[in-house]
């Protein structure tokens, strides 16, 4: 094939390795056709491009509607002890108040924010389903339709889960403020799969994938049908050990904690995407590392709500898989989740060597490639007829400038944040160049008004 379009970037992150330079030739339809440090013997001149770049992050655990309340849970009433489950109730007011087209507009923005950070894909956890009154949609995926739309819009790919939420708590009926969410059977659940899936197949930069949102949401043997039905033919993503009380409510109504009773009832294995996992004791630290399952990280919320602190250390020492989402995007820099791993792990041990070697390129690594996963996509970003998704970081930024290559991973992850970004590439094309999305205006001025339109933020 003839080359359309011609990259060279003075870094480029290959193969576990840095190439410098690095020219990039791409298909018209921007998937790659040859990386190499030597030029292609092509008439096409090269778009040169003062950056180090990098495959894009993959932001495996994201609730699009919860955009809209980031900050608005932050005052909290002396003599009121405000938690995660408190927490909760300010989410249920979001959710209740977006119709179609604000949560659109709300994605919409969103995206385009993850863009800017350097996510080029989501996983969209989506729980969302019905009307305000509880009832579905004509299409029943209408409200996972408009997730597809913003991730079109505003370029990023998108693994869309559509989530079977079935009650309130472990035995306990779903509440008002949860009518949206509710798949009352698993039958009910496999329809509303079907129509995602329906849906996704017109858009060429989306994905599958299907969820249980957690143990405590849906009656176990329905875990257990749902999953014997769907098996392993999409990622499979549920919400774990979050929550100590959601451990001692396990406990309570099945006798075992919960990643233990995940381990114990269902075949655990690389399908599998545990979020959170928070609270976990030694033989489930070694089972879901043993199975080979991936835990999603989310710093960011995970601190916001006090959730606790995942094992790292420890899961670290037993070869796990993990990656990282920004979950209810109270924080939206990967490069920040990353420092929030690492230094909480210190504060912990008060040593500095969470990982052994190169921390941050491990980090990395890890996170690029079992994201990936999580999002059905191939493991190795940058293959030839693959897409070129890539995060440019500006060589100009007055530490990256004077970096060498042994040293760029250390800098770009412990040094960096996002005003050194050059910008971000999907599919060939700058999406976000020098802070701005191409379509920053009318996609800034949509959300705007859906914004005033829910009446949430005090204008």
């Amino acid at each position: 094939m003839t080359i359309a379009k011609l990259f060279k970037f003075d870094y480029l992150w290959h193969n576990q390795q840095w190439l410098s330079p690095a020219y990039v030739g791409l298909h018209s339809d921007g998937h790659i056709l040859s990386i190499s440090e030597t030029a292609p013997t092509s008439a096409l001149a090269a778009e040169y491009v003062a950056g180090i770049a990098v495959p894009g992050f993959q932001n495996a655990h994201s609730h699009a509607f919860q955009y809209a309340m980031a900050g608005l849970a932050e005052t909290h009433p002396a003599g009121v002890q405000d938690d995660f489950w408190t927490w909760r109730e300010a989410m249920y007011q979001c959710a209740l108040s977006v119709d179609p087209d604000s949560l659109q507009a709300i994605a919409t923005m969103l995206y385009t924010e993850m863009l800017r950070h350097g996510y080029t894909h989501v996983a969209e956890f989506h729980y969302l389903h019905h009307d305000k009154n509880g009832k579905p949609y004509a299409h029943l995926a209408e409200l996972g339709l408009r997730h597809l739309e913003a991730a079109k819009t505003s370029g990023i790919g998108i693994t869309l889960i559509p989530v079977f939420y079935q009650q309130g708590g472990f035995n306990t009926a779903p509440q008002p403020r949860q009518k949206r969410f509710i798949s009352r059977t698993c039958e009910d659940y496999l329809k509303l799969l079907d129509a995602t899936k329906e849906s996704v197949s017109h858009y060429s930069n989306a994905r599958l994938g299907y969820s249980v949102h957690s143990l405590r949401a849906v009656k176990t043997e329905d875990i257990k049908e749902t999953y014997n039905t769907i098996g392993n033919r999409y990622p499979f993503h549920i919400h774990v050990a979050e929550q100590l009380k959601e451990v001692e409510d396990c406990l309570h109504s099945t006798k075992q904690r919960p990643v233990s009773w995940l381990l114990n009832n269902l075949p655990v294995n690389r399908n599998f995407h545990l979020v959170h996992a928070t609270h976990l004791n030694d033989d489930e630290v070694k089972g879901i590392a043993k199975t080979k399952a991936n835990v999603v990280l989310c710093p960011s919320t995970e601190g916001n709500l006090g959730d606790g602190i995942f094992r790292m250390r420890d899961y670290l020492a037993q070869n796990g898989n993990w990656s990282i989402g920004t979950d209810s995007h109270i924080g939206l820099n990967p490069l920040a989740e990353f420092r929030m791993i690492d230094y909480r792990q210190r504060l912990l041990s008060h040593l500095r060597n969470t990982f052994d070697g190169d921390g941050a390129e491990q980090m990395y690594t890890t996170a690029l490639l079992n994201g990936r996963a999580a999002m059905g996509l191939p493991t190795e970003p940058l293959a030839v007829k693959e897409p070129f998704n890539v995060v440019v970081y500006n060589r100009n930024s007055p530490l990256l400038q004077c970096t060498g290559k042994e040293k760029l991973w250390p800098t770009l992850v412990y040094a960096t944040d996002a005003s050194h970004l050059a910008g971000t590439i999907v599919k060939g094309t700058w999406v976000v160049k020098e802070q701005k999305h191409v379509y920053q205006g009318s996609i800034l001025h949509n959300f705007t008004q859906a914004i005033l339109s829910i009446k949430n933020r005090g204008i």
